[in-house]
């Protein structure tokens, strides 16, 4: 569609809801927001249309399993790791990778897992990845700290969003303006330190104020510094962590009581930098046995540079009479350069790293170069290091009508919605080669720039939702519909043409599809539910990619329990793939063509999700709160097509071999104590052993991922009504295991590290 239709169209959107405006004229009812909301209170309406939840009071409303993370349950474990935060919530499969959460690979219910490809991430209910459609395992995260909550969405509220549907969404929530009151200043400043140098600074500064007769002015600035040396240790010295800076700007608009109608108005802007020494150069399952927080020196010069920034205006405005209108705009840039180990000679030929710790026998000469013992020279040439140098870029707006109105006994809630969004991803990339001479790496030839590869994908999409949320007596129906219309490209150029004169090779396709979906509950009494569903999902192919959309049935059915003191929910799942796709990444593995992607047929992924709590010191009436509760998830997940592909992590499959990184069963149980001034949490987490590569049986030894059992313990004390002293032990039985063999070679989990701090609250 083009740009002059979607100004008419929203030219047109508008003088409708302005006819509306007018009809209510003399109906709309007293304004509802004063001056003394607080934060949380804005922040739902600001946003209260785009996300299908923003509260933990609200999951049960709606029609599909939901999850919501409030920052007090994020700042429980004061982790920056957002894999330990998730594992609070059921359906989720989680590979870890460098330790610290920085390059998270989430998927839900027996989906991929790999950079997050499958699902949908957003925060503050716009997408945050740099390229969703263009290339949807392009890798960016917004860092725990700074997160004030986190929903999580499956079954057929999943299709509220996009463009991946198949197994669901995480929208994460950005710190609010703080809000004590006209004209008071309110923040945090949280200081921490730990083992490995890491420190960490989280302050927060802002406020509103009466400026103007019918609106309040906030403000709000903020900032989060990170560092560490990094547990891992290279051989030949030097740092393996991370140095992380973020800010974030607000100013906001909202109105008064003695505005005509209830509207917010919010900017945003966030930039961050991030300086990492890390790898995809793992270990040798030996030598991970011998010494797991070990380093080659092969990765020495192995270092990633990430600047991102984003801009976000959100306007919202209730007409009254069950009519608001909330819209957004946004744009993103992310630039990025991972210069990193990609191969290695032996005998005469380049091999993948993945390749020569699979089997360093084999390849008895490379695994030497990358050990880079003392006194070994290799050949010239021997190691090429990639200068992965990607820029992406992401833009669009998105609009969503909300109008309530009865009909007989039953009270409708319609939601009308559409995004219109561009993104694109710039590789631009070179290689260099260098020789390993006692250790240390030497370079023997440098590459030009573009000369590895020099393309740009580019997506344009439309997207239109419409749901209609129907309580009729103890019956809440939710049916929606999402259509999507997709126009990917993808240009390539020469690559000994930097300017980029000529297109060599170019590539366009448009996908459309229609994703219906219906939710029910059916209130059995105030507190207990039941609940179903049904979706269509669906995953974008790449640019340029002869693979077939990835698309699925998926249903669900459970019950829900809410009380006072204790919470139940059950959902059993059953996703039916009629095409699963895989996408050959580096970070994968490789030993394919980065960016191919492969039909895997007809596949199934079904199980169990259950939580349950109870604080038992409450419903005791003992004087101190001890609340308890236990997160399971039970997942079987196969293939039920026989094929061969090249994709690393599937191979050679049977029809019922089982897809990898899908454990059977994870388990997280925590335990609290809280009173008054002071507060402790205790929490396990256990994980059932999985594999790296499709099979079936008995998981050979080279693919087997370890099983493991964490404990993690944190503790905190009011030392006045603002200060509080912090420490928490993550790993606390100092736990070594394998999280993987992706990208390259085993690779371990954080051992027993120790975090302590002062939190001021103001």
């Amino acid at each position: 569609m083009p740009m002059s239709t979607f100004k008419g169209f929203y030219i047109g959107l508008c003088c409708c809801l302005a006819t509306q405006v007018m009809a209510l004229e003399g109906q709309r009812p007293a304004n509802p927001l004063t001056s003394e909301r607080d934060a949380a209170q804005q922040q739902d309406v600001i946003i209260e249309r785009i996300v299908v939840t923003s509260a933990q009071d609200k999951i049960t409303e709606t029609a599909g399993t939901t999850h919501f993370i409030d920052a007090e349950a994020i700042g429980k474990g004061a982790s920056t790791d957002i894999n330990r935060i998730l594992r609070q919530i059921p359906g989720l499969n989680i590979v870890e990778e460098e330790g610290y959460g920085i390059r998270p690979n989430i998927g839900i219910r027996g989906s991929g897992t790999d950079r997050n490809s499958k699902i949908t991430v957003m925060e503050d209910g716009v997408l945050i990845a740099p390229a969703p459609y263009a290339a949807p395992s392009a890798y960016y995260f917004p860092r725990t700290p700074r997160i004030a909550g986190i929903e999580v969405t499956k079954g057929p509220s999943a299709i509220k969003y996009g463009p991946q549907t198949t197994a669901g969404a995480i929208n994460m929530f950005s710190t609010p303006i703080p809000d004590n009151g006209l004209g008071e200043v309110g923040g945090k400043l949280h200081v921490f330190t730990g083992d490995d140098n890491t420190t960490r600074t989280h302050g927060v500064i802002g406020g509103y104020l009466p400026a103007l007769t019918t609106f309040d002015v906030g403000l709000m600035l903020e900032t989060l510094q990170e560092r560490s040396d990094g547990f891992k240790k290279l051989d030949s010295g030097g740092d393996t962590g991370y140095d992380i800076e973020d800010y974030v700007g607000k100013f906001a608009l909202r109105s008064t009581a003695a505005a005509r109608y209830d509207q917010s108005l919010e900017f945003k802007v966030q930039r961050s930098n991030e300086v990492s020494d890390e790898t995809y150069l793992g270990l040798t399952l030996d030598d991970f046995r011998a010494s797991p927080r070990r380093r080659y020196r092969g990765s020495q010069v192995d270092q990633m540079n990430v600047d991102h920034e984003g801009y976000q205006l959100t306007h919202h405005i209730d007409f009254g009479n069950r009519v608001d209108l909330t819209t957004m705009a946004y744009t993103t840039r992310t630039k990025r350069s991972w210069y990193k180990l990609n191969d290695v000679l032996d005998g005469g030929s380049r091999h993948s790293i993945s390749s020569v710790l699979n089997n360093p026998f084999a390849f008895a000469t490379a695994y030497q170069t990358l050990v880079g013992a003392s006194g070994f020279v290799s050949a010239d040439d021997a190691l090429r290091v990639r200068d992965n140098n990607r820029e992406y870029e992401s833009r669009g707006v998105q609009s969503v009508i909300g109008v309530g109105f009865d009909m007989g006994a039953a009270t409708h809630d319609v939601e009308a919605s559409f995004r219109f969004h561009k993104d694109e991803e710039d590789r631009f990339q070179h290689d260099d080669l260098y020789r390993m001479e006692n250790g240390t790496m030497v370079l023997t030839a440098q590459g030009a720039p573009g000369s590895q590869d020099n393309r740009v994908n580019e997506a344009e999409a439309w997207a239109f939702f419409l749901r209609d949320t129907i309580d009729w007596q103890r019956w809440t129906l939710v049916p929606g519909v999402r259509y999507e219309t997709i126009k990917l490209k993808q240009k390539r150029y020469s690559k000994s043409d930097p300017q980029r004169t000529a297109v060599t090779s170019a590539a366009e396709d448009t996908v459309n599809v229609w994703l219906p979906g219906l939710g029910a509950i059916y209130h059995l009494t105030d507190q207990w539910q039941l609940v179903a569903g049904v979706h269509r999902g669906f995953s974008s192919p790449a640019p340029g990619s002869d693979a077939d959309p990835e698309k699925s049935w998926n249903y669900e059915t459970g019950v829900r329990f809410a009380g006072r003191d204790a919470r139940f929910e059950a959902t059993a799942f059953y996703n039916d793939f009629s095409n699963l796709v895989g996408t050959c990444t580096a970070s994968t593995g490789g030993n394919c063509v980065i960016g191919d992607q492969f039909d895997g047929g007809k596949a199934r992924a079904y199980g169990l999700e259950s939580v349950i709590g109870y604080d038992i010191g409450r419903h005791m009436d003992w004087g101190v709160s001890v609340p308890l509760s236990a997160v399971y998830t039970y997942t079987q997940a196969e293939f039920r097509t026989s094929f061969s592909s090249n994709f690393s992590e599937w191979k050679d499959v049977s029809s019922g071999d089982e897809l990898p990184y899908v454990p059977e069963h994870q388990l997280t149980l925590n335990v609290g104590l809280e009173r008054n001034n002071w507060r402790m949490l205790l929490t396990m987490n256990y994980v059932d052993e999985t594999r790296s590569q499709a099979g079936s049986g008995t998981i050979p030894e080279g693919q087997s991922v370890d099983r493991r059992t964490l404990f993690d313990v944190s503790g905190e004390y009011d030392v006045t009504n603002n200060i509080s002293l912090f420490a928490s032990v993550q790993n606390l039985t100092d736990d070594v295991y394998n999280t993987g063999f992706r990208p390259s070679g085993a690779r371990p989990g954080m051992p027993r590290t120790v975090l302590a701090g002062v939190k001021l609250d103001f």
